[in-house]
């Protein structure tokens, strides 16, 4: 895509947090700058900052605010891609959004939230037209899923033509490296809570379905990590469960490389980066029938679900993998020919930027009106 010239379009993605602490979204945008095959000029803007460092989030905001001011002057065909979920990421793209209208600046929103439509109906009468404002004002609405989809045209009246159904990616790590020994490596990856399903797979792993069997487990993530710590030693697991906290991306990557088993029992998702990223190094996955996983993932076939919160579900199906090897390296070889089958990130990012391109093309400015 070009205006005149050589001169190339201008994207810029929101992310609370940045690369390093942006959690799933600023994974995937990361995954986006770091693709080959680029048309485009593509950054990252943080809108908050770290999480445990609130003092300084409005500042953020602030710069967030005036590199979309500056766009505008010396970079008007600029695409301001503003990445959404619930709770304080909405507070602050009403913001970016209010801003951007009033600047007459094209912004596209790609919403992440694992439950939006919760999050959307427990605001206040005058939260709501606010947000519903902010959706209807969009060049393009980019969500994960079906469910997602039927949210922002049903209840937040975004039209069909202006939202879009767009998958995760992520880079590929490549075929994982078999690995030799008689033990077998369990991990889970994301912030370590209840919506996560953090305690029941800690009883699941105390459970004695899982006490024969040869295993190690590693949970890694932020959160109240020395009260999950507390608890698996209160558990009898201190041995064989370890929780190092949070990890950046290389130590992730190691940790994947190294393991056999991707668990990720969560009550909640959008489309989860740990199962995708799971899916991509051939790991043998087992999650839930959360947001878009079983849109997406076949059970027994490229992945294992288990009910939500159900520990000893949960414990069946470990001690299942733990126990069969070959059931291990048929899914893991499924779950890496589904993600080759389409969550590559060079197959995202073209598809990525043809929506970029119909965008541009539309002319599409938002009065402060809208």
């Amino acid at each position: 895509m070009t205006i005149s010239g050589s001169e190339r379009v201008t994207v810029r993605h929101y992310v609370a947090g940045g690369h390093e602490h942006g959690g799933g979204i600023g994974r995937l945008v990361g995954n986006i700058l770091g693709a080959r095959g680029l048309t485009l000029r593509h950054s990252m803007v943080d809108t908050r900052g770290p999480r445990w460092n609130p003092l300084y989030s409005p500042l953020y905001l602030l710069g967030a605010m005036a590199v979309m001011g500056f766009d505008r002057v010396t970079a008007p065909h600029s695409l301001h891609q503003l990445h959404i979920a619930g709770r304080g990421s909405t507070t602050r793209k009403l913001i970016l959004g209010t801003w951007a209208r009033w600047l007459g600046c094209r912004y596209i929103l790609h919403l992440h939230d694992y439950d939006y439509s919760a999050d959307f109906w427990r605001r206040s009468n005058r939260q709501r037209r606010a947000i519903r404002r902010l959706f209807r004002a969009a060049a393009r609405v980019i969500v994960l899923g079906q469910r997602d989809l039927d949210l922002v045209q049903n209840e937040l009246g975004v039209p069909p033509r202006r939202s879009t159904v767009l998958r995760n990616c992520v880079a590929d790590p490549g075929q994982r490296n078999t690995r030799q020994g008689d033990e077998v490596r369990i991990l889970f990856l994301g912030q370590l809570g209840p919506r996560k399903g953090v305690p029941e797979l800690l009883d699941a792993l105390a459970d004695p379905e899982m006490s024969r069997q040869g295993w190690s487990a590693t949970l890694a993530g932020d959160g109240p990590v020395e009260a999950y710590r507390n608890r698996v030693a209160e558990l009898g697991l201190q041995d064989r469960v370890h929780l190092p906290g949070w990890l950046g991306a290389a130590e992730t990557a190691a940790l994947r490389d190294a393991s056999d088993i991707l668990v990720l029992p969560s009550h909640a998702e959008g489309f989860a980066m740990a199962v995708l990223e799971g899916l991509a190094q051939g790991m043998a996955v087992v999650t839930t029938r959360v947001g878009a996983h079983d849109e997406v993932l076949e059970d027994g076939r490229n992945c294992l679900f288990v009910p939500v919160g159900d520990a000893h579900a949960l414990a069946r199906a470990l001690s299942r993998l733990v126990g069969d090897a070959a059931l291990r390296a048929r899914l893991g070889e499924e779950g890496r020919r589904l993600y080759l089958s389409g969550f590559d990130i060079d197959g995202y990012v073209h598809r990525l930027e043809d929506l970029h391109d119909r965008v541009d093309r539309g002319s599409f400015a938002v009065r402060s009106s809208a």
